[in-house]
Formats: structure tokens, C-alpha cells, sequence
């Protein structure tokens, strides 16, 4: 069985790699005979909205994507988070960070420094940390992550191996991070699968620590090579058309951006018409590509174009 998942964060429309992940998420499922689950990401207030929520279900069932069950909001299980939280501290494994992004940025840059966070605030003893909240420093939680490197297969990135990060579980306004939110919330709901953008890989390891540490089943990975615009770098709105509305005005409607994107994976011949039922029937995941896909201005338009409503 591969019981998956889509989280989208609703904090604008879904483009063509989150509908194209989504497409991939949802076929590792369904041609395994398992559910697909839909969970709304929307922790943050002041960057979430229920207007765009509805708007990314009503892109996704556009496209053909259907899910089982009723949709879960990570806002309604802040109490789960929470003692998932104070699980972790019971077991001394939470640190306070009073870093700023600017502190850890250029911690990050120095010449041979380590990759992630820099563990600057790991081991500071009692007056340290008294005097930087004097200074108004907020703290946020770190996990205090094994030392030792982290190996798992990913169905399509291969082999892994990669050390944890003390990554942020708890930021300093009281807000319950991704990294655990997402661990907590993946083993609550039975989640057998996870496929996500590739972009989350490096965080992968983290969140199989934090798995073994709140004594929760860990999940398999699948992480989607991205799509790029045509200039290589990661797709945005700068590029052109990137939503289901903006390939509309074009001329692209719901089934062909679903062929689109099939043809994009190796699924279909280039425009051919495919239900997402005949994709599950060709399903493979060795079919699938292992490089980015660059999209191109025949498809997008150039922003020159859009900005002037040609």
C-alpha cells in the first residue's frame, strides 16, 4: 500500500509544479490501490487564506484530482502539535535559538562551515542565554539532532545519505514549524508515502530523526524533480503563465494542461488527450524523469507578452 498525501500551502494558486507534483503524489496512490488524502498547510495566519484554499481544491479537481475523506486543516491540530512539542522536551531533546535569519545566513557562508544551522546556540551556557533575552531576543526551539548521518531510498532521488539538522520546530512567535508539524501530522493520518518537490529533500533526514524520536512510523519518499522556467531557474510568476487561470486566458483549459503535464513525466505523447485513469493504468515510477523539467516560452508566453495582454 502507498497511502498519500497532498499539502498545499493556501497562500496563492497552485502553478504548474504544484499541480504537476500533486498529478505524481496522486498516481503513486491510486495505481496502488490507496487512498489519497488532501491536508491544508495553513499554520501562519498572516500568510494563509481561506480564499485561496478554495481555490487550490477547485484547481486540483480541474485537473482530475480527486481525494478520500474530508480535508485537514493543520490550523484545527495545534493541541497535537503542541504535545508532540512537549514530548520532545521531556526527552532534553529541544534547544532555545536566539539567532537571526541575518546571523545564521552569514554563519551558513562562512568557508568551510558546516551545511544547515550552524549549532551557534546548541551548547550556550545559563548567563549567555539570560543576557541575549535581556537583549529581546524571542527564542525559538531547535531539535537536538544525532550526530550521526541519516540514510534512506528514496523511490525516485536513489540513495541518500546526509547528516540532521537541529532544525526549528517551535519559531519565536509561538508558531509550531513545518518540520514538525508535517512529521506529526504524516503519522497521525497513516501517510505511507510522501512525494513532494525535490526542494524538500534536504530536509528529509530532519524529519525522519524527528520521526525516531516521537516514536512514529516514518514514511517513504518520492521527491519530484522541480519545474523551471525558461531560464532555469525555479518556476514563478516572472516566467509567464503559471496557473491553471493564466494558461486559461491562453487558450489552455483544464484537459489540456492535464496532457501537459502527463507528457511532461512520460506518460503521453506530446498534446494527447489522458484521463488521470488512463494515466494510473501507465503508471510507472522508472518511467518517470530524474532532471527538472524546463518549460518553455511556447508554453508559458513571455512575461512581455502577459504584461501587455497579448
Amino acid at each position: 500500500m502507498a497511502r498519500g498525501r497532498f499539502a498545499p500551502t493556501p497562500s496563492g494558486d497552485l502553478h504548474l509544479g504544484n499541480i504537476r507534483t500533486a498529478m505524481v503524489a496522486w498516481l503513486f496512490a491510486r495505481a496502488a490501490g490507496s487512498e489519497f488524502l488532501l491536508r491544508i498547510e495553513d499554520l501562519d495566519p498572516a500568510t494563509t487564506s481561506t480564499r485561496f484554499e478554495r481555490r487550490q481544491l477547485d484547481q486540483l479537481a480541474a485537473i482530475g484530482i480527486d481525494w478520500d475523506g474530508e480535508v485537514v486543516h493543520q490550523s484545527k491540530r495545534r493541541s497535537r502539535h503542541r504535545a508532540a512539542l512537549a514530548e520532545l522536551e521531556r526527552r532534553g531533546l529541544l534547544y532555545p535559538c536566539y539567532c537571526t535569519r541575518r546571523e545564521i545566513r552569514e554563519a551558513v557562508r562562512a568557508p568551510h562551515g558546516p551545511p544547515g544551522y550552524p549549532r551557534t546556540c546548541r551548547d550556550l551556557d545559563p548567563d549567555t542565554r539570560r543576557r541575549l533575552e535581556a537583549e529581546g531576543r524571542p527564542p525559538a526551539l531547535r531539535f537536538r539532532s544525532p550526530e550521526n548521518a541519516v540514510t534512506f531510498d528514496d523511490e525516485l532521488a536513489g540513495a541518500v545519505a546526509a547528516p540532521g539538522d537541529d532544525v526549528v520546530v517551535r519559531r519565536n512567535d509561538g508558531v509550531v514549524a513545518y518540520n514538525l508539524a508535517v512529521v506529526v501530522d504524516d503519522a497521525d493520518q497513516g501517510v505511507e508515502m510522501v512525494v513532494r518537490g525535490d526542494d524538500l529533500l534536504s530536509a528529509t533526514p530532519a524529519q525522519i530523526l524527528l520521526a525516531g524520536a516521537l516514536d512514529v512510523p516514518r514514511p517513504r519518499f518520492a521527491h519530484v524533480p522541480l519545474v523551471l522556467g525558461p531560464d532555469g531557474s525555479r518556476l514563478a510568476k516572472r516566467h509567464g503563465s503559471v496557473t491553471l487561470a493564466d494558461l486559461a486566458a491562453r487558450g489552455r483549459d483544464p484537459a489540456s494542461v492535464r496532457a501537459l503535464l502527463a507528457w511532461s513525466l512520460g506518460l503521453s505523447e506530446r498534446d494527447e488527450p489522458v484521463t488521470m485513469e488512463d494515466l494510473v493504468e501507465r503508471f510507472d515510477p522508472a518511467r518517470l524523469p530524474d532532471r527538472p523539467w524546463n518549460v518553455g516560452e511556447d508554453i508559458l508566453g513571455s512575461p512581455a507578452e502577459e504584461q501587455s495582454g497579448a
